[in-house]
């Protein structure tokens, strides 16, 4: 069964000054949105999620994928993905999407990432926030690439409908300052391959 898509959305930051300084290489922050029919509204209670993510989970992220690739190239940073299912869904069915191997693997393979994808999600009606956090495709440590990206949609999700995310980033958070993790690590006297230390 494809995915019942009524809309796909596709949204540029780019950023020239922050907090009042010049941006010497301005950033981008990217995110792809389709907004689908929930394939579990109004069918009560559903035990097994799988064959609709199997079946929608695929199609979804291709899409979302070459939406950010026909802006990134090969320049992509950082990734994440986010969803927000209307509140005629559980948040399971937003989660069902966005956790499954089937979508998230269209994303991370086409950019040969090595870190997992951050994610959110919510539940909520037309208008709820998005929130789409970023960290590095290929270092979950580098703190310069955790970002996030901050959209709302006026008209959506309905109550039957899921809107899905990807978001990427062409360079790091605009004059990054708070200092690098792995420093942070060796002065405390921490294992950088075991921070908490278990």
């Amino acid at each position: 069964m494809p995915a019942e898509i009524r809309r796909t959305i596709l949204n540029i930051q780019t950023t020239q000054i922050e907090g009042g300084k010049g941006v010497p290489v301005p950033t981008k922050l990217i995110a792809a949105m389709v907004i689908i029919k929930n394939p579990w509204f109004g069918r009560g209670w559903v035990e097994d999620l799988s064959p609709e993510v199997r079946d929608i989970g695929p199609e979804i992220g291709k899409l979302l994928t070459d939406m950010i690739l026909d802006v990134t190239g090969d320049k992509l940073e950082g990734y994440g993905k986010s969803s927000v299912v209307g509140m005629g869904g559980e948040i399971e069915h937003a989660q069902a999407l966005t956790h499954s191997l089937w979508f998230g693997n269209q994303y991370r393979d086409a950019v040969k990432a090595k870190s997992y994808l951050a994610f959110a999600n919510t539940r909520g009606g037309a208008g709820t926030s998005l929130m789409i956090p970023l960290m590095d495709k290929d270092d979950g440590g580098r703190r310069s690439h955790y970002q996030t990206i901050h959209l709302s949609v006026q008209d959506a999700p309905a109550e039957d409908e899921i809107i899905v995310a990807l978001g990427a980033s062409i360079g790091g958070h605009p004059l990054h300052r708070i200092g690098d993790r792995y420093q942070d690590l060796k002065e405390m006297g921490r294992d950088v391959d075991n921070p908490a230390g278990v």
